[in-house]
């Protein structure tokens, strides 16, 4: 696939996917970049049904987490790297902030680079954010121990669809060479122009009794009450299974 023409499959073939080809996915996010070559993070693997059926109200229920052939729960992961420190008479230092960063990124790249071989292989995949909101939950479900922190999921099958592709800001609204170029008024309104003359999304604002998009992303979708409520759910559990933030 062009990684121009990427999009997120959330209907997928009742088809099964190859270990091989699998395993090629796997190992090229093993492969992927990291800090310091200390790979802090692991890759939960969910392919039975009852796996993901346990799994799917801790994303809310979405149904590609069933309908999926392959769920992959990617967390970062000092507790591995701990195990040696110990039996190698070592500092286990990487209980803190800093490393529950750099752990993350080091997930993320892995994610990321899991996702464009499955694209390569001609799968689809979708990123599902709800990690965030139910880190407690699924850690749980998957029998994490402490300093296993989920970051992020990815839901791989054989596309059952074409969606459209969903609109990006451009590129000069996002790029900026050698210093920051904050934004003027009428730098945003170029920005966001086309997105808030969408009909689909104008039809999102009225549905919603709102008056403008930027209003229903940080009222509705993504509101500070809940942020807030989650935010603090997210801290308790890291302070209990990683560090104090």
């Amino acid at each position: 696939m062009n990684s121009l023409d990427r999009r997120s499959i959330r209907k997928y073939k009742k088809q099964s996917i190859p270990q091989e080809v699998l395993d090629f996915i796997l190992e090229s996010g093993i492969r992927s970049s990291n800090c310091g070559n200390m790979q802090l993070y692991s890759i939960i693997v969910t392919r039975k049904e009852e796996g993901k059926k346990k799994l799917a109200p801790f994303h809310f229920n979405q149904p590609m987490i069933e309908g999926c052939d392959t769920v992959l729960t990617v967390c970062l992961d000092v507790n591995r790297f701990h195990h040696w420190c110990r039996m190698r008479n070592a500092d286990e230092s990487l209980s803190n902030f800093l490393f529950l960063n750099v752990a993350t990124i080091d997930a993320t790249v892995c994610t990321q680079a899991m996702a464009s071989a499955a694209e390569e292989k001609g799968l689809g995949i979708c990123y599902l954010g709800t990690v965030n909101y139910m880190a407690k939950e699924i850690a749980q479900a998957l029998d994490l121990p402490k300093g296993v922190i989920p970051v992020t999921t990815l839901t791989i099958g054989y596309p059952d669809e074409t969606p459209e592709l969903t609109e990006r800001l451009p590129m000069n609204a996002l790029v900026h060479y050698e210093k920051y170029n904050d934004y003027s008024d009428e730098d945003i309104n170029r920005i966001y122009r086309d997105i808030e003359e969408n009909p689909a999304n104008k039809a999102f604002v009225k549905e919603n009794n709102l008056e403008t998009l930027a209003q229903v992303f940080s009222q509705v979708r993504y509101s500070k009450k809940d942020a807030e409520t989650f935010s603090k759910l997210y801290k308790d559990f890291l302070k209990e299974n990683f560090c104090e933030i």
